[in-house]
């Protein structure tokens, strides 16, 4: 009987005993997890769109005489002023037809003297009526002859002299010189498909790129905006270089065609950029970089919402400190960063920023530190 009684003494104990562990383990305490409750703030985001960059102007330079390349003045990527030399095609043929035309101008203009030396003559017969008026008629036709063949002889050459200077092939603006594909001994022409070098006007340049029909009706607020007085009130933009540097100067969008492509759906765009050290050359590429601010915002850190089945989630901590998974939707801009939400968050409600997938889970309860305060709470070693 003792035994007995030992028994079940020492059972009870051992129940007492498992059930104090089991309430001890139950009641452990809640994690804290740093929380922050939404509310309205600034977001400052960034549209993207690749870009070309392109000289304010881009003049084909091309030869107005046919002839062989004697000499070439500059070399690629040389700074030029306007009416600097740039090439001399062979000038011996265009030279000796000026001389030629001089030679001509002179016969003409001798025989202009010797007519109206007949003519004066024969009006001076025809006063006396020593001759016919026929006769003095036709020595001032012959006059009239010559003085026209002096004309003639005249606009060749001025001709022959023009082309005689279009032998020196001058820069029309200040710029940039492009790639040379032609040098000395080539042939130059009118004709050629390859134009003799291009000259860039850098000193401001072009970025263009496209903004396709939805982007159009955005900036214009469904058509309630005329482009012309949407370009004026957009804000600077930026430029990213082909390296992810950044250009250091901002630049303003210039224009926007009025006509979307047929075949992409696009509209051209062209932002205008100072380029005072040449920095920007005609052909490189970049990244437009239009910001988007907004006033109203909800924006939360990315570390704090989690994806399943290509759906976008958060733990939002009701009034008992139980997280519940909460869907939202976010704006496809971001800086790596944050997102900004457009559904699913209201202001007021908490949402924990830490432990998203690991300790946090769905129904933990959780003792809710604001994220803030946390931050400012020194590391413990």
């Amino acid at each position: 009987m003792k035994t007995t009684n030992l028994l079940l003494a020492t059972g009870l104990a051992a129940l007492m005993v498992s059930c104090s562990g089991g309430d001890q383990q139950q009641q452990a305490p809640a994690p804290d997890i740093a929380t922050m409750t939404i509310a309205y703030g600034t977001s400052e985001l960034n549209n993207t769109f690749p870009a070309t960059i392109k000289g304010k102007t881009d003049i084909d330079i091309r030869p107005q005489v046919t002839g062989f390349i004697t000499k070439v003045h500059v070399d690629e990527g040389q700074h030029v002023r306007k009416g600097q030399p740039l090439f001399t095609i062979d000038q011996v043929q265009f030279q000796a037809a000026v001389e030629s035309a001089q030679a001509a101008v002179n016969v003409a203009q001798t025989a202009v003297e010797t007519a109206k030396l007949t003519a004066d003559n024969k009006r001076k017969l025809l006063d006396k009526n020593i001759i016919s008026e026929y006769e003095w008629q036709m020595a001032d036709n012959d006059l009239r002859q010559a003085r026209a063949n002096l004309a003639s002889a005249q606009a060749s050459l001025v001709t022959a002299r023009k082309n005689l200077s279009y032998t020196v092939v001058t820069s029309p603006s200040d710029g940039v010189v492009g790639t040379i594909p032609n040098r000395e001994g080539s042939l130059a022409s009118p004709t050629s498909a390859i134009p003799l070098t291009t000259v860039s006007d850098n000193s401001q340049v072009y970025a263009y790129f496209s903004l396709n029909e939805k982007d159009v009706l955005a900036l214009t607020d469904n058509g309630s905006r005329s482009l012309a007085e949407t370009v004026k009130n957009m804000p600077e933009v930026s430029l990213k270089l082909a390296n992810g540097g950044m250009y250091p100067l901002k630049g303003k969008v210039a224009t926007v065609s009025g006509v979307l492509d047929n075949a992409t759906g696009s509209a051209s765009v062209r932002a205008l950029f100072d380029n005072p050290n040449g920095m920007l050359r005609s052909g490189s590429t970049g990244a437009i970089l239009i910001p988007q601010r907004s006033d109203s915002a909800i924006v939360i850190p990315q570390k704090a919402t989690y994806e399943l089945q290509d759906r976008r989630f958060v733990y939002v901590v009701n009034d008992s400190n139980k997280v519940v998974s909460a869907p939202i939707t976010v704006s496809s801009l971001n800086d790596g960063k944050t997102f900004v939400v457009t559904s699913g968050l209201k202001p007021g409600d908490r949402i924990a920023v830490e432990g998203v997938g690991t300790t946090v889970r769905d129904g933990v309860v959780i003792n809710p530190v604001d994220a803030a305060k946390k931050a400012e709470q020194p590391k413990q070693n």
